[in-house]
């Protein structure tokens, strides 16, 4: 099996939240398509930035949903698309 290179862990906080607050928080979250962690993860990354106190080594947020679909050739202009059929 091959190992992974090893990268920090993430904290783990317990959060007490009102259950009014977490309500708002997972009902934000699902209109964003994003789990009520990451919301909550996206609005202190946010909040810092905004403030002037965002970590310079902290990681980016992590980019929702799949990635970018790679252009076929033909799609990108390749030399395959200009060509003329004889």
């Amino acid at each position: 099996m091959t190992e992974r290179p090893s990268r920090p862990a993430r904290k783990q906080v317990l959060l007490r939240l009102d259950p009014a607050v977490h309500d708002a928080l997972a009902r934000w979250a699902a209109d964003e398509l994003r789990s009520t962690n990451a919301q909550i993860d996206f609005l202190l990354r946010k909040a810092l930035a905004e403030a002037g106190r965002r970590p310079k080594d902290a990681r980016p947020h992590p980019r929702r949903g799949r990635p970018p679909r790679e252009p076929a050739p033909e799609e990108a202009g390749g030399p395959e698309a200009n060509s003329d059929p004889e």
